[in-house]
């Protein structure tokens, strides 16, 4: 035994600061973080079973991750050995690993490697332990007060489990305390130490968690509260709450401008802005300028906050934060500050909207329709018009009433996708119904059963298309006005019941719901297409004002409501193609409406439109007028053995007043070769044939896609809207002329007895 070197380690680890001494040997010593490792916790078993893997102990200074190590290597059987990030590189990392290895080859010895501040080593350096932590040469215990999931390789992160440590709580801090008052060996048991009444509670609050810093603290009140340390034996050492206070004063800020507080509290202050709490918002920042941060950054997450927390709710918003900054820029601090505080509290006191974060659901979008191609007509027309044809069929906006016209912007993949959703904040809400509105018309622009006008009808022919190519038309535009002249002659209340047939994607539905806050609509679709884009819609909605969406047959769906659900407005297109067959449905919708109730529908009536021959020469016109003789006088066919007057008398036949106007709709559409083809074979050709025409089929096609298809064809609908009720009924008349090709002109007014 050398004395000398025994008593050299005695007065070194005398001289040692209290906190270092203090440190727990074993786990019952270990004070505070009882989550992770009080009796009977993971951590806590896997140490005393001697089978610990790879860990990471993630925490704020102060509050015993490198404690903790220390009583693992004193639990373990294995070799433990020590690395500090700060000071050490690949080189000691090189020795320590073969060390193990050899120690794992020669003895079957694990070891466990302890590297303190891991989050210092850069990529490469923890690059370099991977390999040795995958195959088991060491089991690694990482310390950090930095995210791992960020300061720390993916790589290393996914193969330890990190373990979380908190600022430790104020009773813990107090055991620890009265731990080293009572230690003989390490802390001061051998002396009589007291405290003025809250001194040592004063310590502990103002220590904030930090087991270090109330020991360090603890040890300056207690070696500078006697004229000589350690005193004479027996005498008392006792610490004035003025002398505590002396000992810690006012604990620095915790704030590291590259660290983790950084983040948390900038993340506090960002929080507190979304959330509209000015107070908070205050707090954080003078946290912040107190610790020394840069003026610089706070404008730059302010700047962010502008557009991802405000938004369009208050377009301002990123004006006056802009303005802030730049005078902060000429002006600096102290004066400085009042520009950081203006920002600040216009953004914690502005209206909210997240809406621009529809950028990362588009974003989603693209990742999963990345092989969409764009919409021919959005093609760029300067270099390949005459060869593709890209960008032919493009409405210009400019040219339409308000500059906007309904047409395909997305992909076909994603067409009808919401990704923008204005929210009802501030300037936000002013847009809402306009988008929204716009987005409506734009579904419907490329319905394929907007206006059926099939000559001829075969039940379950799922090939049979419409001949008209929608998606280059001014279907929205005609749709807006159909919804127009439909709701300016119906009086809404707000707690009305309503009942949308054939809500198609949501054209009428939409704005029936927009108009009935407190009441109900109920609709009713015919695909699962249709269902789907009204409840992508819904979606968003408290599940109590969602509109109740049905797909099914109208009739059946009368049928299946309650008995006693009656609506004050029935709204609906196209409920009644084939008139003369739906004398029932007729029955059905008029048993459902309410005392005071009206139904309103918009029905296409395709014997009053335009037809093929209107746009033939000469010398084929009269063929295909004969053949649309036959195909529209045809009595026993229900598309076309109906019009105005009928569709009047079928709700007279209910004992309901109807007025029925008529309505020219004209709009430039598109026709392309399968459509002719399709047309000819479903409608023409049998008519051909009836009248004992003999004609060359495909000769005739042929020409026909000479004369017709790609072009623009001024296009003629005929529409009839009827208005039914029990009491007497105002309409709105129409006589107007839009411009270009698009135009609406009332017809005819059919006004019940």
């Amino acid at each position: 035994m050398n004395l000398f070197t025994e008593a050299s380690e005695k007065d070194q680890s005398a001289n040692q600061p209290l906190a270092y001494r203090m440190r727990p040997r074993t786990l019952d010593e270990y004070i505070g973080q009882d989550a992770i490792i009080g009796k009977g916790r993971l951590l806590r078993r896997a140490i005393q079973a001697d089978q610990l893997s790879s860990v990471i102990f993630y925490g704020p200074p102060g509050t015993g991750k490198t404690t903790l190590a220390r009583v693992i290597a004193n639990t373990t059987k294995r070799h433990f050995s020590t690395l500090n990030a700060v000071l050490s590189g690949v080189k000691e990392l090189r020795y320590e690993i073969e060390e193990a290895r050899q120690r794992l080859e020669l003895y079957n010895r694990g070891t466990i490697l302890f590297i303190d501040e891991v989050h210092r080593w850069n990529k490469s350096q923890q690059d370099a332990l991977l390999p040795w932590v995958e195959n088991g040469t060491v089991i690694l215990i990482g310390a950090t007060t930095e995210n791992p999931y960020f300061e720390v390789n993916a790589a290393l992160v996914s193969r330890s489990r990190i373990f979380q440590l908190k600022s430790l709580e104020n009773e813990d801090l107090l055991a620890i305390a009265k731990q080293a008052l009572a230690d003989k060996e390490r802390g001061y048991g051998n002396y009589r130490v007291t405290f003025e009444d809250q001194a040592l509670e004063h310590l502990v609050e103002i220590a904030n968690g930090d087991a270090r810093s109330l020991l360090n603290a603890l040890q300056l009140a207690v070696e500078t509260s006697t004229e000589h340390f350690p005193p004479a034996n027996g005498k008392e050492i006792f610490i004035s709450k003025d002398a505590a206070e002396q000992s810690i004063q006012k604990k620095a800020v915790l704030y590291d401008k590259e660290g983790d507080y950084h983040f948390d509290v900038i993340s506090a202050f960002i929080k507190s802005v979304r959330g509209s709490d000015p107070d908070a918002t205050l707090y954080w920042l003078a946290r912040m300028v107190s610790a020394g941060e840069d003026p610089k950054f706070i404008f730059r997450r302010m700047l962010i906050s502008a557009c991802e927390d405000v938004g369009l709710a208050d377009p301002n918003a990123i004006v006056v934060v802009q303005a802030d900054a730049e005078a902060f820029e000429r002006i600096g601090l102290p004066e400085g500050r009042f520009h950081l505080t203006h920002a600040a509290l216009y953004l914690a006191t502005t209206e909210k909207s997240n809406s621009t974060l529809a950028f990362f659901d588009a974003l989603k979008g693209v990742e999963q329709q990345a092989q969409d191609e764009v919409p021919n007509h959005l093609r760029d027309a300067s270099r390949d018009a005459k060869g593709f044809g890209h960008g032919q069929g493009y409405l210009y906006p400019h040219s339409y009433q308000d500059h906007w016209v309904a047409q395909q912007y997305l992909p076909s993949g994603l067409q009808g996708k919401v990704f923008y959703q204005p929210s009802n904040q501030g300037y936000e809400k002013n847009i809402q119904e306009k988008v929204q509105r716009h987005r409506e018309e734009q579904l419907e622009s490329v319905e394929v059963d907007a206006f059926v006008e099939n000559l001829t009808f075969s039940p379950g022919d799922k090939q049979r298309q419409q001949w008209v190519n929608r998606t280059v038309s001014e279907r929205g535009k005609l749709l807006s006005t159909v919804r127009t002249t439909l709701f300016e002659s119906v009086q809404f209340r707000r707690s009305d019941r309503v009942l949308v047939c054939n809500a198609g994607h949501g054209l009428l539905l939409w704005e029936a719901f927009r108009k009935t806050a407190e009441g109900l609509v109920v609709a009713q679709v015919r695909s699962k297409d249709q269902l789907d884009h009204i409840n992508h819609y819904a979606d968003s909605l408290p599940e109590l004002e969602k509109p109740q969406v049905h797909l099914a047959d109208l009739k059946k769906l009368v049928a299946s409501l309650e008995e006693d659900m009656r609506f004050e407005i029935i709204i609906g297109r196209n409920v009644f193609s084939r008139a003369r067959e739906e004398q029932q449905l007729c029955t059905a919708l008029a048993s459902r409406l309410a005392r005071q109730g009206s139904l309103h529908l918009c029905e296409s009536v395709p014997s009053k439109g335009s037809r093929l021959s209107d746009f033939l020469p000469p010398d084929l016109k009269p063929m295909f007028i004969q053949a649309e003789q036959l195909l529209y006088g045809e009595p026993t066919n229900a598309l076309t053995n109906w019009d105005e007057e009928y569709l009047q008398s079928m709700f007279e036949v209910e004992n309901l007043l109807a007025v029925v106007t008529s309505l020219d709709l004209t709009e430039q559409r598109m026709m392309g070769s399968d459509d002719i083809r399709r047309y000819m074979i479903s409608s023409y050709l049998p008519s051909f044939e009836k009248l004992g025409l003999e004609v060359d089929a495909t000769a005739l096609q042929r020409r026909l896609e000479d004369l017709l298809a790609n072009r623009a064809l001024h296009w003629r609908h005929h529409l009839a809207f009827v208005h039914a009720s029990r009491q007497p009924i105002t309409i709105v008349e129409r006589d107007e002329k839009g411009t270009g090709a698009f135009a609406a002109v009332v017809k005819k007014v059919h006004g019940g007895n």
